[in-house]
């Protein structure tokens, strides 16, 4: 987690690939890094903080959270899931990613991402050890990967159906399957 140059009272939490240089940049506020460093360093506090909390809560209710999932990249915006075991249910429960890997570190449980969140906003960078810093560069770039991705919820149906004739002229299929799905979902 390194604080942010170019963000005021942001931080970028970067998340890596164990098998790749590529790691996913995620830019979260400074409460959001504040618990994800209270976890990490297993720092003990009088009161329980609120992913302490939801931890006894689930405990309490026998709900095991197995593992946290990054599904889903839109409009530079990052979505999770919480897998949770309760008896022999899985459920999937949804999460920011924040949150739920302020409770993975707290578990020790995995945390994934998508390959196609991997693709979307992934970067490739060498392997960053305790001393490194993510590059001004590196930064940049993904903000700028951010900004350049339209918001699909703010065109219209016609400007839509161009941008997925776009994504399949250019063979983008992940992106033309995104485009297809939000036009699907206003039908």
């Amino acid at each position: 987690m390194t604080y942010s140059e170019s963000s005021t009272g942001a931080y970028i939490l970067v998340l890596g690939d164990k098998n790749s240089p590529r790691r996913l940049p995620i830019v979260i506020g400074n409460a959001e890094a504040q618990a994800i460093a209270v976890g990490i360093e297993r720092q003990p506090n009088s009161r329980p903080l609120t992913h302490d909390l939801l931890l006894k809560f689930a405990n309490t209710f026998r709900v095991s959270i197995l593992e946290v999932v990054i599904n889903r990249f839109r409009d530079g915006v990052f979505y999770a899931m919480l897998v949770c075991q309760q008896g022999d249910d899985i459920v999937m429960v949804d999460a920011r990613p924040s949150d739920a890997i302020a409770l993975a570190v707290r578990l020790g449980c995995e945390i994934y991402a998508y390959e196609t969140v991997m693709d979307e906003a992934g970067i490739i960078m060498n392997d960053l050890d305790e001393s490194d810093d993510l590059t001004t560069s590196g930064e940049e770039e993904y903000i700028n990967k951010v900004q350049d991705e339209p918001n699909l919820d703010l065109l219209t149906l016609g400007e839509l159906e161009d941008l997925l004739q776009e994504a399949i002229d250019n063979e983008d299929y992940q992106k033309a399957a995104e485009i297809r799905d939000e036009i699907r979902g206003r039908s």
